[in-house]
């Protein structure tokens, strides 16, 4: 495998920088600087209030030589962000959060695996592929976000939707999310489920306890509702989703004092939901039970994104044969864990995937990438490109 000094040296310089969303602390300037020299022409996009102000660099390096005169190049795209969570108390910390620091064969810091080894990876495997390939027929691009740790509203989403406009056609990506569990390679996510949640205020009339004839409980009038809400089979799932989830997080009623019959009672709850439903039949199904009860009720609903699937084709048999030939594993599917900005993505890249180190330590005290994993994460991001650029000539991955 080829030597990845350089990506733990960049890993580190990232880490050095307290990015916490939606600051950038310099990352993506450095990042620029790094491509620049490559051929990738860096294009920032600042978005967001002056308060909230998001960084986002869209860099790509045209391919320098046609596949044929029939055929455009393709174009990968590594996606990523360089904001990290807070890092909770700094006492618990064994380390200081933006030093890094090696320890028992591992590197701590905040953002060791969530996510900028994976940036740094990507940038030195774009350099060392293109060192070896300066010819290849691929475009290759790097999208990178100060904001996808928080609301994610001017982050990627924003550079996705700038891209569109413009028609620029982008045909496989890898999110560098950390996807692993034990080994770097063992598991990429496909897909990933969507985000539905509701906030539902169901109204009564509010009144003294000993006098529940002048009062209308509306907690109680919700519970049969909400019986039959939690016993519902949303779908059945599919090969590559578990069945659709709806659960509830939070329940606000009531005032405080034990002789008050509440005026109203306040729902929080979320679908985790495949690609067997869509939000709006979730929603459709939600509203006529509702309706079926009789509830006065009013219902808010926030769409956080929409499922994404990557059924096992290029792109998937591309980092399958990469990971196999950089570590001998066979990866594992998975559709599993929260959103990405995968999401975002694949509404406009018909191949997305997501490949990083293991998860373990990702928004913990104390967040580390074991070092035997950076090197792998590399070589298999190298190979990918490889193996992309070999199908692009026709000599097969």
């Amino acid at each position: 495998m080829a030597n990845t000094s350089a990506t733990r040296a960049l890993a580190e310089d990232l880490i050095a920088r307290p990015s916490v969303t939606p600051q950038d602390a310099g990352c993506i300037d450095l990042l620029a600087a790094r491509l620049a020299p490559l051929g990738f022409v860096n294009e920032i996009i600042d978005s967001g209030p002056d308060n909230f102000r998001v960084r986002n660099l869209w860099s790509k390096r045209p391919a320098a030589i046609q596949p044929s005169a029939r055929a455009a190049p393709k174009t990968i795209v590594f996606a990523g962000h360089t904001d990290v969570v807070p890092t909770g108390p700094l006492e618990q910390w064994t380390s200081d959060p933006f030093v890094p620091t090696e320890r028992d064969g591992k590197l701590y810091g905040r953002g060791a695996s969530d996510m900028k080894t994976s940036i740094a990876a990507f940038v030195v495997a774009t350099e060392q592929f293109l060192a070896a390939h300066p010819n290849a027929p691929l475009n290759i691009a790097l999208l990178l976000t100060s904001d996808e740790e928080g609301p994610a509203l001017d982050g990627t989403v924003v550079v996705c939707e700038a891209l569109k406009a413009r028609g620029e056609v982008l045909d496989y990506c890898i999110v560098g999310e950390p996807t692993s569990v034990d080994r770097t390679g063992d598991m990429i996510k496909n897909g990933r489920r969507g985000t539905l949640s509701g906030r539902l205020t169901v109204k009564g009339i509010q009144g003294h306890i000993a006098y529940p004839h002048l009062a209308r409980n509306p907690i109680h009038q919700l519970a049969p509702a909400l019986a039959e809400l939690v016993a519902i089979e949303w779908d059945r799932g599919n090969e590559f989703f578990p069945p659709t989830s709806w659960q509830v997080s939070n329940i606000h009623g009531g005032t405080g004092a034990s002789n008050i019959i509440p005026g109203q009672v306040v729902v929080d709850f979320n679908f985790r939901f495949c690609t067997e439903s869509t939000p709006e039949s979730l929603q459709q199904r939600v509203e006529a039970v509702l309706q079926k009860h009789g509830l006065d009720h009013d219902l808010k609903w926030t769409l956080g994104g929409r499922p994404f699937l990557t059924t096992p084709g290029t792109l998937v048999q591309a980092v399958q044969a990469a990971i196999r030939a950089e570590t001998g594993i066979e990866t594992e599917l998975s559709t599993t864990g929260g959103t990405s900005d995968g999401r975002f993505i694949a509404q406009i890249c018909p191949q997305v995937i997501e490949l990083g180190p293991p998860n373990v330590s990702i928004h913990k005290i104390d967040e580390h990438i074991a070092l035997a994993d950076i090197e792998p994460l590399t070589a298999i991001y190298r190979r990918v490109l490889e193996n992309l650029a070999a199908l692009a000539s026709g000599d097969g991955a």
